[in-house]
């Protein structure tokens, strides 16, 4: 089959590599799209902890079942899956107690230590594949993955109803959260996006106003919520300036592994404020599903581009470029 391999960092090529063959357990999926991220970039550039290289990266995925291993009763050939792409080992201290994430051991379909799906099949574990609805285009499954990532994000926030919302980045993962933010009874949700060509879909998406900076919002007592999802230093500095008192900030984007920010450890003290992380994906893939097939998110507006296989580094391109949201590839483009 034709694959992307990172051969190691910054060295990509499309080649022919051995078909998958399911093992028990396991189910191989023609993939029909996979959308690329802000983490795909991380392993191209080898800021990725857990890669292990040569690997063929996509975790953000979806296709239609065309073999399946010994035991697999979930799933039947020729269902249309999106797919989990975490795994965990199911015997840490961490996965124990629930937290599968943040399992000691955890890797990741495209981006740990096995092959994703930037080719023309990858194998799964049939209990992380999630039929989708028939009658939707089939390429918005793509967004299933990185929709629960955002319900994750929102269960760490635990916000009350009709709260203040504050979103650093109006990107793919920004408008994700600003949809389900309104969608859970945001009363304002506020958005900072320095790529003004992104403000109008955020403002018709769910933004009530953007601007290029939080000074142009005119906030002094600051907003409930606030969450980043750029991973960018300046950004997450600032956003930690916004929280009201009593309030919470989201660390949600991707930072570099060495990047630091400063903040006030007094104000955090004295206002009661509270940081929490988010981490990909728990409990939340088969709710993101339900949200999805329910309509919460715009998935022709989040989907802007889509490349033949052939022309994953153009992709690449434009992801970095930001002329547009969710850039996709495709075996069948």
């Amino acid at each position: 089959m034709k694959a992307v391999v990172i051969e190691e960092p910054n060295e990509v090529v499309v080649k022919q590599v051995a078909d998958p063959t399911p093992s028990a357990g396991e189910a191989v999926v023609k993939v029909e799209a996979c959308g690329i991220c802000g983490t795909d970039i991380h392993v191209i550039r080898g800021e990725f902890a857990p890669t292990r290289y040569p690997i063929i990266p996509g975790h953000e995925f979806c296709g239609e079942v065309v073999a399946i291993g010994d035991g697999v009763r979930n799933l039947k050939v020729g269902d249309f899956v999106a797919v989990d792409p975490s795994l965990y080992d199911g015997t840490c201290r961490q996965c124990r107690a629930g937290h599968f994430n943040l399992c000691e051991n955890w890797n990741g379909i495209g981006v740990g230590r096995t092959d994703g799906a930037c080719a023309e099949f990858v194998a799964v574990p049939a209990t992380n594949a999630f039929r989708l609805p028939p009658d939707l285009p089939r390429n918005w499954g793509t967004l299933v993955e990185p929709l629960s990532c955002a319900v994750h994000g929102l269960d760490m926030v635990d916000a009350k109803v009709a709260g203040d919302y504050l979103i650093y980045g109006a990107g793919t993962m920004g408008l994700l959260l600003a949809q389900l933010a309104k969608d859970s009874g945001a009363s304002r949700l506020d958005m900072v996006e320095t790529n003004p060509r992104r403000h109008e879909l955020a403002r018709r998406l769910a933004a009530d106003r953007i601007a290029r900076s939080a000074d142009e919002l005119d906030m002094p007592q600051g907003w409930d919520v606030v969450i980043d999802a750029t991973g960018v230093v300046p950004a997450i500095e600032d956003g930690l300036t916004r929280v009201a008192r009593g309030g919470t900030f989201l660390m949600f984007g991707v930072a570099k592994t060495d990047a630091s920010a400063r903040f006030s450890p007094f104000r955090v003290y004295n206002d009661e404020i509270k940081i929490v992380g988010s981490m990909a994906v728990l409990h939340s893939f088969e709710r993101a599903l339900a949200l999805f097939a329910r309509g919460v998110i715009d998935s022709d507006a989040m989907i802007t581009d889509r490349f033949p296989l052939d022309q994953y580094p153009r992709a690449i391109d434009a992801f970095l470029a930001g002329s547009g949201l969710k850039v996709q590839v495709s075996p069948q483009a």
